[in-house]
């Protein structure tokens, strides 16, 4: 069991029942996700526009650096996107699933934030309306 499903086990042990953002409302508004590494984001923007501006000409430190970082891209079903990104220090500790793992859920992080702060708005428009 992972750490978000031992807070929400606690949760509904303690019997919490306001209104909250729970792991499932956040996987409900994930419409597609995607994923590429740096490299193939340089390429995609090479291939796509002939000349893309990179601050500096490839070279061999680019071309071992950017194949190390993942990115995820989430489009949630109201047509935000939110990004998450996993960077791998040593070479040989690359693993892709890893990597789209660990960006998918940094990426994830940021859908709690923008959640609960709709939320709050919510509650606070319901609050102000009985008053």
């Amino acid at each position: 069991m992972n750490q978000e499903q031992q807070l929400e086990t606690e949760i509904q042990t303690k019997v919490l029942t306001a209104p909250r953002v729970t792991p499932e409302h956040i996987e409900s508004v994930i419409e597609s996700e995607h994923y590429f590494t740096a490299a193939e984001g340089a390429l995609g923007a090479y291939k796509a526009n002939g000349d893309v501006h990179v601050g500096s000409m490839p070279n061999d430190l680019n071309a071992t650096a950017l194949p190390l970082l993942t990115f995820c891209v989430l489009v949630l079903r109201n047509g935000f996107t939110v990004t998450g990104e996993s960077a791998c220090a040593s070479p040989e500790n690359f693993d892709p699933e890893i990597g789209r793992r660990i960006a998918r859920q940094n990426a994830r992080e940021k859908i709690w934030t923008l959640e609960g702060y709709l939320l709050r708005e919510k509650l606070n428009a319901g609050d102000q309306a009985s008053t």
